[in-house]
C-alpha cells in the first residue's frame, strides 16, 4: 500500500511539475523560428533586459556610421551574442528567452526599408536551431532612428527562470 501511495504521489508531482513548465505555442504549420505565444507559470522569475545595441564591427569605418556597425545581419549577430553574455551572467541562456522586441531602422542601402531577411540571417542561428531549439515570442518593428548613430537594430528581451 505504501508503494502504491508513493507511486501516486510521484505521478501527481510529476504531472504538477509538467503543468508548471514554460509553454511555447508554435506557429501553426510553420517552422519559422518564433513562437506564436509563450506562457510562464506562477513562481517564475522574469529577467527584463534593456534594449541592446551592436558593438563596432569595423573600427576603420567612420565613427557612428552604418559601415562601422555593419549591416542588419551583422548587428543582429552582435546583439544576440551580447544578450547571450548578459543572460549567462545571470545564470540563464538563450533557451530561457520567452520574448524579444526588435527595433529596426530602415537600411539606407535598401531604400530605407527594413532588412527583415538580414534580421533573420543574424537571428536564426540563435533560436529554433538544433543547437538551441526553443523559440521566443517576437515582435519586429521599423523605427525612424535608434539612440546609436549607425545602429540598424536594437533588441530587448524577457527571460524566465523557474524558482
Amino acid at each position: 500500500m505504501k508503494i502504491l501511495i508513493a507511486g501516486l504521489l510521484m505521478t501527481a508531482t510529476t504531472l504538477a511539475a509538467h503543468a508548471d513548465e514554460i509553454k511555447r505555442v508554435p506557429l501553426p504549420n510553420s517552422n519559422f523560428p518564433i513562437s506564436l505565444a509563450v506562457s510562464v507559470p506562477p513562481q517564475t522569475e522574469l529577467l527584463f533586459v534593456s534594449g541592446l545595441l551592436a558593438d563596432v564591427h569595423d573600427t576603420k569605418a567612420p565613427k557612428d556610421s552604418f559601415a562601422a556597425y555593419g549591416d542588419t545581419a551583422t548587428q543582429t549577430t552582435s546583439i544576440l551574442n551580447k544578450l547571450k553574455g548578459v543572460l549567462q551572467s545571470q545564470g540563464l541562456d538563450l533557451g530561457d528567452v520567452v520574448q524579444l522586441r526588435v527595433f529596426l531602422v530602415g537600411d539606407p542601402t535598401k531604400g530605407g526599408k527594413l532588412d527583415f531577411a538580414g534580421l533573420q540571417e543574424g537571428y536564426t542561428p540563435f533560436f529554433g536551431s538544433a543547437e538551441q531549439p526553443k523559440k521566443p515570442a517576437r515582435t519586429a518593428v521599423q523605427v525612424v532612428a535608434l539612440p546609436l548613430p549607425g545602429g540598424l537594430v536594437e533588441i530587448e528581451a524577457v527571460a524566465a527562470r523557474r524558482r
